[in-house]
């Protein structure tokens, strides 16, 4: 949802209308997007078998949507005038969207929200076993997942959030693979400056906390918006946060912890140990603590997002990931790019180790060059002659001749 606002924010800078159409599952806000017409479908939600697995689900939701949307934009076709154009841009599992663009003789186009190199592709360096987006899965799961993905089958073009130098390889391979463009205009979060995005409250509080610390002597630890954890690893992730003994902003949201309400399984004599140099929020503005001077190092679960989002503000990570293509970015962020450290234990003092090592240690410091040079790269592509500047500016013009065919 994230990258899909974002994107319409920014065709919308361009002149485009922009009518954002919606699950009721993960509703966003209309009024943070006064400039947006918004379409809820009835998803049915509650009446998709919640035993299913995550395919069976995914197929009830297409079903569900599908006939609506085709209604509502022949409707929209019927009333509309002759040089009002429609193109549709959906994310690749709503494949229902892609139906109904060829049934209505309307051109559809994908938007990718995850890395390009999360797409299998022949060569499988640097990957290793473990990092392949289903190797958590069963063969059988891993194999729905994967013909889910290929329903999609004639898009006009591909929208990719990411960047022409950041995966070079993975794009010309995927250029290769669908023969159509593909356009990389990310990262889409400085593209524009678009509302907040978020399902969670916003903690705000915590940037003036930051403004009294040292810089870049900040850990900042946010494990996403799914991810859980148990009580164990917890206290774990606690005492290694406590023993680091560098000053950390860790977001904890309501319930992540299994069988709690917040943070009543904090391990005894913890808070008193953190006081002054470590601050617990259920949620945090995370653009605005990256771009703080006093982050220096991100803790996260490496979705695209948030990987995106650290790249583009010089922040060296710390990587976690739990599933799909966080197993991916991770493995890119320490591999290839090195502007990450693998966490690949939940122990005191492999985190206490890691964190020190980020913020402290020679290994950081150089790690902290790569990545500004990294945001350097980032900055460049988004201004005139940069790849995403351009990429957009032939995205813009892609849609135009789409309205004239």
């Amino acid at each position: 949802m994230t990258p899909m606002l974002q994107l319409g924010s920014v065709l919308h800078s361009k002149g485009f209308s922009i009518t954002m159409v919606h699950t009721k599952l993960n509703s966003p806000d209309p009024s943070n997007h006064p400039e947006f017409e918004f379409l809820p479908l009835f998803d049915n939600f509650l009446a998709i078998d919640a035993s299913a697995n995550f395919t069976t689900f995914l197929e009830a939701l297409n079903d569900n949507c599908k006939m609506q949307l085709q209604d509502h934009l022949a409707q929209k076709i019927r009333e509309g005038r002759d040089d009002e154009m429609i193109t549709i841009i959906h994310d690749n599992i709503m494949y229902f969207a892609e139906e109904v663009a060829n049934n209505l003789n309307l051109p559809s186009i994908v938007l990718r929200s995850s890395s390009a190199s999360y797409e299998l592709v022949p060569e499988l360096h640097p990957l290793r076993y473990k990092d392949l987006p289903f190797n958590r899965t069963s063969t059988e799961v891993a194999t729905e997942m994967l013909a889910l993905s290929e329903r999609i089958r004639t898009p006009s073009a591909i929208i990719w959030n990411t960047m022409e130098y950041l995966e070079y390889s993975a794009l010309t391979q995927l250029r290769q693979r669908y023969q159509v463009p593909i356009f990389a205009v990310g990262p889409l979060s400085k593209m524009v400056r678009c509302p907040s995005t978020s399902f969670l409250k916003e903690d705000t509080n915590c940037i003036s906390w930051l403004d009294k610390q040292a810089p870049r002597s900040v850990i900042y630890v946010s494990l996403g918006s799914l991810a859980t954890m148990d009580k164990t690893e917890l206290a774990e992730t606690a005492w290694g946060l406590a023993n680091s003994n560098q000053p950390f902003l860790w977001v904890v949201r309501p319930g992540s912890v299994c069988g709690s309400v917040w943070i009543e399984f904090f391990p005894e004599g913890f808070t008193e140990e953190i006081r002054g140099r470590g601050l617990v929020l259920k949620w945090a503005p995370q653009k605005q603590v990256l771009a703080h001077s006093a982050v220096g190092g991100f803790w996260s679960h490496c979705g695209w997002n948030s990987t995106l989002e650290s790249i583009s503000e010089g922040i060296p990570m710390i990587c976690r990931p739990v599933m799909g293509d966080q197993c991916v970015n991770s493995r890119y962020l320490s591999s290839v790019w090195r502007i990450g450290l693998e966490l690949e234990h939940l122990e005191r003092k492999v985190i206490e180790s890691a964190i020190r090592r980020l913020l402290v240690d020679d290994e950081g410091k150089e790690m902290r060059q790569r990545a500004i040079h990294m945001k350097e790269k980032a900055k460049h592509s988004l201004c005139n002659g940069g790849s995403s500047f351009k990429f957009l500016n032939d995205l813009v013009e892609f849609l135009l001749i789409q309205t004239r065919l």
